[in-house]
């Protein structure tokens, strides 16, 4: 009566042979499922709408991730544009015209002299003269020394220009 073929390979159980049938008998020890009328109710598992709800979760999270990684990313252009920015000015004032020693922290102005078309450098702003800016100079921004040999733009009330 037992045949000892035991497909469903549990631990105690058994498959029988009626007739010419196999009968698989499964361990209710071991199953996923209830197999006898006594046993506790399962409900079945909806698959599809776990898939759903896995599917949306997965997605709001690598949303969030990906909207970090471009808040980075905006940061890093950001400062990357600045740094750009800073070795321009940096290149303009090296190559102005100047016949002072500049210092560190410093405030200074480049200028044009439009009699020359020469850039320069020069301590006095627009209005800093006494009798009043030469109407050949043209300024272009005022500019700061700092301490790493490189120059920034800053506004008039020395905040650095973005």
């Amino acid at each position: 009566m037992g045949d000892k073929s035991n497909i469903s390979k549990g631990r105690t159980s058994f498959d029988s042979k009626i007739g010419d049938s196999l009968v698989t008998f499964l361990n209710r020890n071991i199953t996923e499922y209830p197999t006898e009328a006594g046993a506790p109710k399962f409900e079945l598992v909806p698959v599809k709408q776990q898939k759903d709800l896995m599917l949306n979760v997965a997605r709001m999270h690598a949303q969030q991730e990906y909207d970090r990684i471009m808040e980075m990313v905006n940061v890093l252009q950001k400062q990357a544009e600045q740094i750009k920015r800073r070795l321009y000015i940096t290149d303009a004032v090296h190559s102005a015209e100047y016949s002072f020693q500049v210092f560190h922290g410093q405030f200074y102005w480049l200028f044009l002299n439009k009699q020359t078309n020469v850039i320069g450098l020069t301590i006095n702003g627009p209005s800093d003269w006494t009798c009043g800016a030469p109407e050949h100079y043209e300024y272009i921004s005022r500019v700061r020394y700092m301490g790493d040999s490189t120059w920034i733009e800053v506004d008039n009330d020395g905040n650095i220009v973005i």
